[in-house]
């Protein structure tokens, strides 16, 4: 059993994946944010259903979705300098980890587009109507209405994509970025084993799962407990009590 698995060197490998560990949350925080304002965007071209916009938006959801993000990574490492080039830009000498960025904020995008434009459209289109009729603008429906419906619907669906975006992070290392899953190739290099990094890293990556699982659920019921989400129909209703007094 010592020979198939040191427990030490299972236990030494911990310190050394940790201290990579903020490169790893780096392209999680940095693909969501970006990734939000961009899918937004998307989502909001789609749903209005924006000419050309439109069209290019559902394209390009299309293809980002069917396609591997192992591949994605690779056209954009590879494509993005050629295509910087032919505009007489030279951006060879960008850090690796730009282009995985920008990768998964594409990524990312397209997901949370689809979440977005979703949870927006399981609002049922009668809340607006009934805004419209006490005197909101579109703006006011939205921001008071829609919206806070709309995120309680997506909490579910976005914790998934969280989650599988930090699993996701994983493919990094084949670009040659030293983030978790790269610190393997090092330990392995100089210890000439794996198995036991591995298995360490698998143990990491299942606790910042978990604790995020934890975290969406509770945030789910969290907004479910305190509902204060206005009803836009509740709003006419109260508005013909008052005017019948």
């Amino acid at each position: 059993m010592e020979n198939i698995f040191l427990f030490s060197l299972f236990l030494d490998s911990f310190p050394q994946l940790l201290s990579r560990l903020h490169i790893t949350v780096a392209i999680v925080v940095v693909a969501l944010f970006f990734g939000m304002i961009l899918g937004t965007g998307i989502a909001v071209a789609r749903l209005y259903k924006i000419p050309v916009l439109s069209q290019l938006a559902t394209a390009y959801v299309s293809f980002i979705r069917g396609i591997p993000i192992l591949v994605l990574l690779f056209i954009v490492y590879i494509g993005a300098p050629l295509v910087a080039g032919a505009f007489g830009a030279n951006i060879n000498r960008w850090d690796t980890l730009i282009f995985v960025m920008i990768t998964y904020i594409m990524n990312s995008a397209a997901f949370l587009s689809e979440i977005i434009r979703s949870a927006v459209a399981g609002v049922e289109k009668g809340q607006m109507e009934a805004a419209f009729s006490v005197g909101m603008n579109r703006w006011q429906a939205f921001h008071r209405i829609v919206a806070p419906q709309a995120i309680q619907i997506a909490i579910p669906a976005l914790g998934n994509t969280v989650v599988s975006l930090l699993k996701d992070t994983s493919l990094a290392y084949t670009l040659g970025v030293i983030d978790v899953i790269g610190i393997i190739q090092a330990i392995s290099s100089n210890t000439h084993r794996s198995l036991e990094a591995y298995t360490a890293a698998a143990i990491i990556f299942f606790v910042l799962s978990f604790v995020l699982e934890r975290f969406f659920k509770w945030l789910e019921r969290r907004i479910g407990i305190n509902n204060t989400i206005p009803s836009a129909k509740g709003a006419v209703n109260n508005k013909i009590a008052v005017v019948g007094r």
